[in-house]
């Protein structure tokens, strides 16, 4: 019987479980603690920008901006790591993407709700963007850790292959997604109960369940199990 194929850190489910868990308790945290704001997905942003120009409301328009701007510059960065002139000193980008998400993160629990909300939007969006464009692929899939959409079409579709056809290798999708939007439900239910707990401080708990993300490549890299397809982890 031939080995089962081994399914590298990054792109694994417990991982992805982990981050799309994180995904949810941001999204909680900003609603919560920023004016209802969600700073995750940057739909909402550009739906109510398009509002604002039709309405003649140009102040109004320009605050969606820097989220937007904020989220461009974070793909800019989780893709320019993986360039060969910088990889040369970025050894490892995915975890020190990881490590940019942690910072960023434990540097908003500091910032205290007197602050324009504009601080932390832009610096969530930031962190959004960087775990989006750095983890794309649920074993065989493309999913997404900060939004949920996506992975619930995902679900669907496979699931009803499992019906419909017997498929079982949809099923084990239908089961990976499932459990992926698990994750990204309890981790907005733990960010509602740790911001009635610590109100702002709650950010810090994101950073300290990035950092256990963190752990996984090290205990994956102890084990010898690759960590991603590129060797540059």
């Amino acid at each position: 019987m031939p080995d089962r194929p081994t399914v590298v850190t990054s792109e694994s489910v417990r991982l992805g479980v982990l981050l799309a868990a994180v995904g949810g308790f941001v999204d909680v945290y900003t609603f919560m603690t920023r004016d209802g704001v969600f700073a995750n997905a940057q739909t909402a942003n550009v739906v109510l920008f398009g509002i604002d120009i039709a309405k003649g409301d140009w102040r109004s328009a320009v605050s969606y901006l820097p989220p937007l701007v904020a989220f461009v510059c974070g793909v800019f960065v989780a893709e320019a790591i993986t360039r060969p002139a910088i990889a040369r000193i970025v050894r490892k980008p995915v975890r020190a993407v990881l490590v940019m998400e942690i910072l960023v993160l434990a540097v908003v629990g500091f910032i205290p709700s007197t602050v324009p909300n504009a601080v932390v939007t832009i610096s969530i969006s930031f962190v959004a963007a960087l775990q989006v464009t750095t983890f794309r692929v649920l074993v065989d899939q493309a999913f997404s850790t900060t939004m949920t959409t996506g992975n619930l079409r995902s679900f669907s579709q496979a699931l009803f292959r499992r019906v419909t056809t017997g498929d079982a290798a949809a099923g084990v999708r239908a089961l990976n997604f499932g459990t992926v939007i698990a994750g990204f439900l309890g981790g907005a239910i733990v960010g509602a109960l740790m911001v009635r707990m610590l109100d702002e401080g709650a950010a810090w708990i994101a950073a300290g369940m990035l950092v256990i993300a963190l752990a996984l490549f090290m205990f994956d890299e102890w084990r010898g199990v690759p960590r991603v397809r590129n060797p540059r982890t």
